[in-house]
């Protein structure tokens, strides 16, 4: 075997190899650049869905919700919740206002936070804003 594969075709193979995948690298990184921008909706941000985050952190939502696939998975994925509640904002407040105050007995139940208008319409513009990620059709249903 030694007399078919030699040193010179070892480091032939490595130093191919290695531009090979440089090449790669630089090809897939200039694509990633190129493709962003096109991805990107800071533009959008105002002043409540800074607010609807801010509320999602203080009331540590991701400690049961994940929101675009980060965060615990103890209750639904929030990513697409304006989609699936028909692209309602109204819906999404409602949904929140009407949570009980004690919970369900023997049953995993979203706690009442006792938000404001002001607050439950900050939240349900930030979910919205969320839902307007470009995520390439990922989660590949609408429940998440």
């Amino acid at each position: 075997m030694s007399e078919f594969f030699t040193k010179n075709m070892a480091r032939n193979i490595y130093f191919g190899g290695s531009v090979f995948f440089i090449l790669l690298f630089l090809g897939l990184t200039f694509d990633t650049i190129r493709e962003l921008p096109k991805r990107d909706h800071r533009e959008n941000i105002t002043e409540q869905v800074a607010h609807g985050k801010l509320i999602w952190e203080e009331n540590n939502c991701i400690g049961c919700h994940s929101l675009l696939g980060e965060g615990a998975y103890f209750a639904p994925e929030l990513g697409n919740v304006y989609k699936r509640y028909g692209n309602s904002k109204e819906a999404i407040i409602g949904f929140i206002k009407s949570r009980p105050v004690d919970g369900i007995e023997g049953r995993r139940s979203m706690p009442q936070f006792n938000l404001t208008e002001e607050e439950l319409d900050a939240i349900a513009e930030f979910l919205k804003w969320t839902s307007e990620v470009n995520t390439e059709n990922w989660p590949p249903n609408i429940q998440g």
